[in-house]
């Protein structure tokens, strides 16, 4: 009697049956030899105890085999847990995943499904028996065995679909003849967030509870492994989008104007942009990661004003003028701020620095055009600043000059300061009048006043505006006189004149002023040369726009210096 007498078939063998089963063919072979000389009795004893045996060897084998299974299958465990988990790449764990199930099941096919963010399966990895992938019309599994195990938790398996009571009237059950069927759930923190099915559409009863049992192990196992590689394909996205959102305002804090720093609790640098390095030229070598109280120029101030933000916990704003090295003079603003977090925790300190030199150079510059025009010409040319670029245009245009009379004399007579202050008084008094009729006041010419009309804007009869200034000022030097020392009493020679000029910013980018030049600005000059303290004299060309409405006398004709004919000149004396 050889061992398969008692297991049946060759397959590995229990070492206690091997011994038992190598003992008793012994006995047996040499019974079979001397069965002549042996008693009957004992060849019946030995025949009865056959069967015995041949039980006990089955169960001996049994065990072992289950032992040796169940031992096989949690070392498959192990080693499939290990190689979930061993990588955070989410692909690569699918595919580990269901490459085990084929391993671990011998299914025809397995089919790993995610629920996604609408609630709905989602198929994600599918095998063969080959560990190929499965596409197109291969898709054919029973939705009605995955949505129940996805639904509610529990993990199903069937001997055969087709005759299991549960299943049997699924139409894809029976179209797609499905037969042994295993599914179980994936489940992450008593959550479910998936299904594992394997199924076999030729064979019956490939499944069974030990498999189910298995599968559901492994599926613990496998679930927690993909739900970290998820959490860590939203981080590594996350953490994407974090990189992109700071090089973006990486980039807008370096393309900002204003310099921009910022600071932690230790008052140490950790935000320096390209403005501010420019600003304060220092370096961001040279500032980052170190204290501003060291490296930035104005740090006594700037100390003084971050202490002040962190007592009042609130915005301030300081100006400070500085000498840098090389910059020379500039003029600064420094708005700090508390710098918080999403707790609303103080971190550091906000700096913005925006560089006011070139702002306060220009509205020094107009502050000098302010005083050179009235305000309705100035909010003018406010509006439209390209009027104040370098150039000039050709114009119609009314110039008067006004000069004081005998004023080299009278400036032999008096201390430096008191004749200044006298000049003061009397240039005011031209320059108001000029300014009070919408002129444009050009100049001041050491004891002369050029104003000039319908320059820049646009100044309807700017003949009779001229005139009236003139008039106007007489006027007020007239009544100022009287009260004014005898010997301080002075008097305007004033000259107008209507023609063709060039006015504009005549000069250079560093230096340059509001003006007319051209013939017009000549004669009117020359007018008033000729005329005596207190006169008013017109050209012919101005006469002729003011006619009707002024009082003036012919006087006799003069000739004034670069004009060869002689030339018409009036006096006015007053308004109609």
């Amino acid at each position: 009697m050889t061992r398969d007498t008692f297991i049946g078939k060759e397959q590995p063998i229990h070492p206690s049956l091997k011994t038992l089963l190598d003992s008793a063919s012994s006995i047996t072979e040499a019974l079979q030899r001397q069965r002549a000389s042996v008693p009957a009795a004992l060849l019946a004893d030995l025949d009865a105890a056959l069967p015995r045996m041949r039980e006990e060897a089955e169960r001996l084998q049994r065990e072992w085999l289950a032992q040796q299974r169940e031992k096989e299958e949690l070392g498959a465990l192990v080693q499939v847990s290990q190689a979930v988990n061993s990588t955070l790449d989410l692909a690569t764990v699918l595919n580990q995943v269901m490459d085990h199930i084929i391993q671990l099941t011998g299914a025809e096919r397995a089919f790993l499904m995610l629920i996604n963010d609408a609630g709905e399966l989602e198929f994600k990895v599918a095998r063969n028996l080959d560990r190929e992938a499965i596409a197109g019309s291969s898709f054919e599994i029973s939705r009605t065995i995955v949505n129940t195990v996805a639904r509610e938790g529990q993990p199903v398996v069937t001997t055969n679909a087709q005759a299991d009571p549960r299943f049997s009237s699924q139409e894809s059950v029976i179209g797609y003849n499905l037969r042994s069927i295993l599914c179980v759930p994936l489940r992450v923190r008593e959550k479910n967030t998936g299904v594992i099915y394997a199924d076999n559409r030729i064979r019956a009863g490939l499944f069974g509870d030990r498999d189910r049992d298995l599968l559901a192990a492994f599926a613990n196992q496998a679930a927690l492994a993909i739900e970290n590689a998820r959490l860590f394909e939203q981080v590594k996205a996350q953490l994407e989008q974090i990189t992109e959102m700071k090089a973006l305002m990486d980039n807008v804090f370096a393309s900002i104007p204003s310099g921009v720093i910022s600071t932690d609790v230790d008052d140490t640098i950790t935000l320096y942009n390209r403005a501010a390095e420019t600003i304060l030229a220092v370096p961001t070598y040279r500032a980052i990661h170190q204290s501003y109280r060291v490296v930035l120029p104005m740090k006594e101030r700037l100390r003084s004003l971050v202490e002040d933000v962190k007592r009042k916990d609130r915005p301030m704003v300081a100006y400070e003028d500085i000498k840098l090295p090389t910059r020379g003079q500039v003029n600064l603003s420094l708005s700090v701020a508390p710098l918080k977090d999403a707790e609303s925790l103080t971190m550091g300190v906000a700096i913005v620095v925006d560089d006011l030199t070139e702002k306060k150079k220009m509205e020094a510059q107009r502050e000098v055009f302010r005083r050179m025009v009235s305000p309705r010409v100035f909010e003018s040319l406010s509006d439209n600043p390209d009027q104040l670029r370098l150039g000039g245009s050709r114009r119609e245009i009314t110039v008067l000059f006004a000069d004081i009379r005998r004023f080299t004399t009278f400036a032999e007579k008096l201390a430096p300061e008191r004749l200044l202050e006298v000049l003061n008084r009397y240039l005011k008094i031209g320059a108001d009048a000029v300014l009070t009729e919408d002129g444009t006041l050009d100049k001041f010419m050491g004891d002369q006043v050029m104003g000039i009309f319908n320059a820049p804007n646009d100044l309807p009869d700017h003949t009779f505006h001229a005139v009236r200034a003139g008039l106007a000022m007489q006027a007020v030097i007239a009544a100022h006189n009287p009260n004014a020392p005898e010997d301080e009493r002075l008097s305007f020679g004033v000259g107008i004149n209507f023609g063709i000029g060039i006015i504009g910013f005549i000069g250079t980018e560093q230096k340059s002023d509001y003006t007319a030049v051209g013939d017009v600005v000549n004669y009117g000059k020359r007018l008033q040369e000729n005329a005596r303290g207190g006169q008013v004299l017109l050209s012919q060309a101005a006469y002729e726009l003011v006619k009707d409405r002024v009082v003036a006398n012919a006087l006799e004709p003069i000739q004034v210096k670069g004009r060869s004919a002689m030339e018409s000149v009036y006096e006015v004396l007053a308004i109609k």
